[in-house]
């Protein structure tokens, strides 16, 4: 009974360890990149993949459970683009603001739901890919890609004037601005996650049966929550460089 109970005591102890700062290095050329984000990054994408192919393969008039589901998804991804983009040019940005909402948030749900510290690696763990800076810093850099290719689609060189109105004065400051969109959006997701996720080890080492799971469960609502804010975000971002010149 006593080995029994240290048994689980140390299987607690292994679930709730963070090897924060560690990682599975591949070498790929002349660089070094975290192996583990790449590997849960592709069981991701292979899940929605997989989702996408089931939820289209057989569309019918009066849709069945799946179907629906898919659609609200859809619809509900759609309504975020319009309303932060516009009616008339919201629909060309779809594919982007949902692709980017559904992989943060499969990441966040993977890393909340599945027990990666169960699977040993040589170094470091398996964890959600948006607990690693790199992976938000590269999602926060296609946004600005994203909203400078609108601004410069819709508007030509005249998109850059928006960094001089209502004055030039405020040159420093608007070209600031575009530096602190992708470091806000990165950081504030990179911090939320890995919090969550060094809480739940916390309450998981020191309470390990009752408090982690509402613990857990909250943490599911933040990482949607957190999705959501980015593709907003995102959405938002693009609406406001598409604004301006080119309507004049």
């Amino acid at each position: 009974m006593f080995q029994h109970t240290m048994s689980k005591l140390s299987l607690f102890s292994t679930l709730s360890s963070v090897e924060v700062g560690q990682h599975l290095y591949w070498k790929i050329g002349n660089y070094d990149v975290h192996g583990q984000v790449f590997i849960v990054s592709w069981i991701v994408i292979f899940v929605l993949l997989a989702m996408s192919v089931l939820g289209t393969r057989d569309l019918r008039r009066i849709p069945g459970k799946f179907q629906n589901f898919m659609e609200f998804i859809l619809e509900f991804l759609q309504d975020i683009a319009k309303n932060q983009i516009g009616e008339h040019e919201y629909r060309f940005w779809v594919p982007y603001i949902a692709t980017i909402f559904l992989f943060i948030l499969g990441s966040n749900w993977a890393g909340a739901l599945i027990p990666w510290k169960l699977i040993s690696l040589p170094e470091g763990e398996l964890a959600a890919p948006t607990n690693d800076i790199n992976t938000t810093v590269a999602l926060s850099l296609l946004t600005s890609f994203a909203y400078f290719y609108a601004g410069l689609s819709k508007n030509g060189l005249n998109y850059f004037l928006r960094y001089v109105e209502p004055t030039p004065v405020l040159l420093p400051i608007n070209i600031l601005e575009d530096f602190t969109k992708p470091l806000s959006l990165s950081f504030r997701l990179f911090g939320n996650i890995l919090a969550d996720e060094l809480v739940v080890s916390v309450f998981t080492l020191l309470v390990p049966i009752l408090i982690p799971l509402p613990v857990m469960i909250l943490g599911l609502f933040a990482s949607s929550i957190q999705a959501l804010i980015f593709a907003t975000l995102s959405a938002a971002y693009i609406g406001e460089a598409l604004e301006g010149h080119g309507d004049d």
